[in-house]
């Protein structure tokens, strides 16, 4: 397992901008559960639908941000990186904070959901701050080289 996420690791900051590309996907795929799925059969879960509306609104911000890096962003890569690293940790943050605060009407499948989403964006978070630690490292051995 270790040496699987090196890998990915090590292929992802030769290729930096396919990490936007992941993140974008996962968080529309974020905000089309939340928004789509859980709000129509929340019964299931128990989140409240205005607070599953909130979070999608953010998955399609994070989607927005990383696919506009996707495109744009040409070199300097790992302060945007960096961002939505932190911006994704904030979120599991704050979903955290609501599993506590909503934890009377949750139901089990809808904790079960929630602490997975999390479990994924920090696996996520954890590969995109090696890879920026990556890029810098290769920035730097490149630089006295010169």
């Amino acid at each position: 397992m270790i040496k699987t996420i090196s890998k990915i690791i090590k292929q992802l900051s030769s290729e930096p901008k396919k990490l936007f590309l992941i993140d974008s996907i996962g968080a529309l795929t974020t905000a089309f559960l939340l928004f789509v799925v859980l709000r129509n059969i929340n019964e299931y879960f128990g989140m409240p639908e205005r607070i599953l509306t909130y979070l999608s609104v953010i998955g399609v911000c994070f989607c927005i941000y990383s696919t506009t890096c996707f495109f744009v962003i040409k070199a300097n890569w790992t302060p945007f990186i960096k961002g939505i690293s932190i911006a994704n940790l904030l979120y599991c943050i704050l979903t955290i904070g609501l599993i506590i605060f909503y934890h009377p009407q949750l139901t089990t499948i809808g904790i079960a959901y929630f602490l997975g989403e999390i479990a994924i964006i920090c696996g996520l978070v954890y590969i995109e701050l090696n890879v920026a630690t990556e890029i810098n490292k290769s920035r730097i051995g490149n630089n006295t080289n010169d």
